[in-house]
């Protein structure tokens, strides 16, 4: 029986001094790839700030805007030349977009504590803006109107039609508003510059996503009345009383164009 525990002693120890020395020999976990161990150049963040911390900062970024690290940061191009791992080098300030990072992060903080504070009645606990309030995966916080505006301003509503159904393709959660309302509100915006036929190209393209809609035949039918195609007007207006048989500004619309109401 003694001689027994000595042997299971000996094997307990034995065990013991095996893992002690794979843990010793095995590689330590290396750091994220590419990033420093000691942090330099910080000008926005605490100098002490813990590298975890950081680190979740900066992945923060990465989501909020759907970039990755080399959208603020430069890349050490002789590493990749060489075969050698993607390297960044943080410290360095050479992209516009990290210092005009730094200074988001400086608008961001003064809305939230200085501006937002003197809010009355504020919400408790408060709502805080973050860089995904605004950009919602995107690296330029645009509006659905504005991409398709400058689309059709550049290059011609063609282009903006084609953009429009790639970027509903995509249809990225809660970057842009694809509902029927956001699009209407970019054709009548058009139409008041005096662009008409852009306008009605993008009402046709809502009428593709939205085919019962009594609202887009409406807005069609006003562009058609404001460019003196009165013909087409009538023709919408009904198309209106089709959907919706009791709307009473078709109806007005069509005894103004002394037209019946019948469809």
């Amino acid at each position: 029986m003694l001689l027994a525990t000595r042997r299971a002693h000996r094997c307990t120890g034995l065990v013991v001094f095996l893992l002690a020395t794979i843990l010793i020999a095995a590689p330590r976990p290396a750091a994220a790839q590419g990033q420093p161990r000691k942090f330099e150049n910080l000008k926005y963040f605490p100098k002490d700030i813990p590298r975890d911390s950081l680190l979740s900062h900066m992945h923060g970024f990465t989501r909020a805007l759907g970039v990755r690290c080399q959208f603020c940061h430069v890349e050490d191009t002789t590493a990749r030349a060489q075969g050698g791992r993607e390297r960044l080098i943080f410290k360095l300030d050479d992209k516009p977009t990290k210092r005009k990072a730094r200074f988001m992060l400086r608008m961001v903080d003064s809305l939230n504590n200085v501006v937002l504070a003197k809010l009355p009645d504020r919400s408790n606990p408060p709502v805080m803006i973050q860089c995904v309030t605004c950009h919602r995966g995107s690296p330029y916080p645009q509006t659905l109107a504005t991409v398709l505006t400058e689309a059709d301003h550049k290059y011609g509503v063609d282009s903006a039609v084609a953009r429009y159904k790639m970027l509903r393709e995509d249809m990225v959660s809660g970057r842009y508003d694809f509902s029927e309302a956001s699009l209407t509100e970019i054709a009548e915006t058009l139409g008041a510059q005096g662009k008409t036929a852009d306008a009605i190209a993008l009402l046709q393209l809502n009428q593709q996503y939205n085919p019962n809609s009594a609202n887009i035949d409406f807005a069609m039918a006003e562009l058609y009345r404001q460019s003196g195609n009165e013909d087409r007007a009538i023709a919408e207006y009904r198309m209106v009383l089709q959907k919706r048989p009791n709307d009473r500004r078709a109806m007005q619309r069509l005894r103004q164009l002394g037209a019946g109401t019948e469809h």
